[in-house]
């Protein structure tokens, strides 16, 4: 395999992967509640490949004058003001999911993150928005490139939506712990180093042969 493929800070033209996933009360940023956010760091080994390193994932307080539907919240089966959530603030969710993130870009040696979802420009709108209502300057984020595990796994295994991907790909999938941002995030991340390994081992065969 091309050494270039076996550094983090030359895999991604210069980007860290780093898996999204946030449940929400309502499809539009700007006036729905962001109510969980989960993101899942990766590794790569000295063979170029891919692996879960750590995991983040925090219950988020709605914002001040936060719209939430109720559709939206009986898909993600959410009670925002259930006492065991243990929600925190918007600000503090965030600056908990971007400090490691920076953090995890300086230690491979990469420019910026870019976030990897399945259909991520939901996630990456959800983020963005936050962060600019929240004053966040230094967003660790791409403001728009995304990986979408979509359109990859319908490029790998002829499936896009989620839970059918990660089946096509060999993996678990429990339906009782879907739409919750730790689940999906972990899943997505799964289902990405998978993808991504199996065409890094699949070129390091035909550059060999």
């Amino acid at each position: 395999m091309s050494t270039d493929f076996q550094k983090m800070s030359s895999r991604f033209r210069g980007y860290l992967p780093v898996i999204i996933d946030v449940e929400t009360g309502g499809f539009n940023a700007k006036t729905d509640a962001l109510l969980e956010i989960a993101a899942v760091l990766v590794n790569m080994d000295e063979k170029g490949l891919l692996h879960i390193d750590e995991k983040f994932a925090f219950h988020i307080e709605p914002f001040a004058g936060a719209n939430m539907e109720e559709s939206a919240l009986a898909f993600n089966g959410i009670d925002p003001y259930h006492p065991f959530r243990l929600a925190i603030p918007e600000h503090e969710g965030l600056r908990k999911i971007f400090t490691p993130v920076r953090h995890a870009i300086k230690a491979a040696g990469c420019t910026r993150a870019i976030l990897v979802g399945h259909n991520p420009v939901f996630d990456l709108t959800f983020v963005n928005t936050a962060a600019g209502r929240c004053g966040i300057k230094r967003n660790p984020f791409h403001p728009f490139s995304t990986f979408d595990t979509a359109t990859m796994a319908g490029l790998s295994y002829g499936q896009t939506v989620l839970a059918r991907a990660v089946k096509a790909a060999g993996l678990e999938w429990n339906n009782d712990n879907a739409h919750s941002a730790i689940y999906d995030a972990d899943r997505t991340a799964t289902l990405f180093c998978t993808i991504v390994n199996e065409w890094a081992l699949l070129r390091d065969t035909s550059v060999s042969a």
